[in-house]
């Protein structure tokens, strides 16, 4: 075979493997059926040593190359904004991350609010042994203020100044009070009742100050620990029916969900974003098809110019 054929034919085959791997790449139909012409054009002088070996080196350098250039061009830009995108991927994952290290989550909240209940109810039994016997013993469990202080920024809901006055307000001759602790005295029969059975029912904080509520296990009724005053009273629930108790994760948590829900829509997008084409250039690759499935293609290479000189003013233009 004649060297310049061999080496056209060569070069040619190396073109339509470029051109093959891009229409993997974008995933579209028109450049593959583009690829596919290509293909038969190039074994159309491959198994017709009669024709001009030259116009197939033409039809390549003219069309093919720039189309190739072009193809790769949107390419470069499509992987230039999947790496922003990634690279936003990556900093929102660092970010949980190190969200998880400080964060109490809703778990550890679910799990210390039946710790925090356990250590109440113990300390109200030994509250009233206290009273009982008339001692001077500290009833309440060790650090049982530690709970409040852990949660309270993220799992308590917020209360108004005058409403938290409110609620924690009672009667001096309506309570029993020790040298630790002070408690409604009808509370304390209640609880007596119920052999002290009670489970965290909510926490409410204005500003610094903070209150946990506590239901007892068999009715619904209510009481609240006010830990500045170690004060058990009464709480009418209905007080403070205008909280939402729809939403109790904590404001980080809240952030990680949302991180996490963030990620996995750019992620779904990432695809999207890989063959995006815009849509002018995809008008001009159809055009290019019709051209190039013109059974008269050899005699209207002129065409074929003219759509190589438009691939060469799209290769001139920026890509967004």
């Amino acid at each position: 075979m004649d060297e310049n054929r061999l080496n056209i034919l060569n070069e040619s085959n190396r073109m339509l493997s470029k051109l093959q791997l891009l229409s993997v790449y974008f995933g579209d139909d028109i450049i593959y059926k583009i690829y596919l012409r290509s293909q038969v054009i190039h074994k159309l002088f491959e198994n017709n040593p009669e024709l001009d070996i030259n116009k197939l080196e033409l039809f390549h350098l003219q069309f093919t190359a720039s189309l190739i250039e072009l193809l790769r061009k949107i390419k470069k830009n499509n992987e230039n904004n999947i790496s922003i995108l990634f690279d936003e991927i990556q900093v929102n994952k660092e970010m949980v991350e190190k969200l998880n290290d400080s964060a109490y989550t809703e778990n550890n909240f679910n799990i210390d609010k039946q710790r925090q209940a356990l250590k109440v109810n113990l300390s109200l039994r030994k509250l009233f042994q206290v009273l009982s016997d008339d001692s001077s013993d500290d009833p309440l469990s060790k650090n049982i203020n530690a709970f409040s202080s852990r949660f309270a920024p993220d799992f308590f809901y917020s209360i108004d100044n005058k409403l938290f006055d409110d609620l924690v307000a009672y009667n001096d001759n309506e309570v029993y009070t020790s040298n630790y602790a002070v408690i409604q005295k009808k509370l304390m029969g209640l609880l007596c009742k119920y052999d002290f059975k009670t489970e965290f029912f909510c926490g409410l904080k204005s500003g610094t100050q903070v209150i946990e509520v506590y239901k007892f296990t068999d009715t619904e009724r209510h009481f609240l620990y006010f830990p500045a005053r170690n004060l058990f009273i009464f709480l009418d629930v209905a007080r403070i029916s205008g909280l939402d108790w729809s939403n109790n994760l904590s404001k980080k948590e809240k952030l990680i969900h949302e991180l996490n829900d963030k990620n996995d829509k750019l992620l779904s997008s990432a695809g999207a974003i890989k063959s995006n084409m815009p849509p002018d250039i995809k008008t001009l690759l159809i055009e290019d098809l019709k051209k190039l499935e013109d059974i008269n293609f050899l005699q209207n290479l002129s065409n074929i110019d003219v759509q190589a000189n438009i691939l060469k003013t799209m290769l001139n233009t920026d890509i967004n």
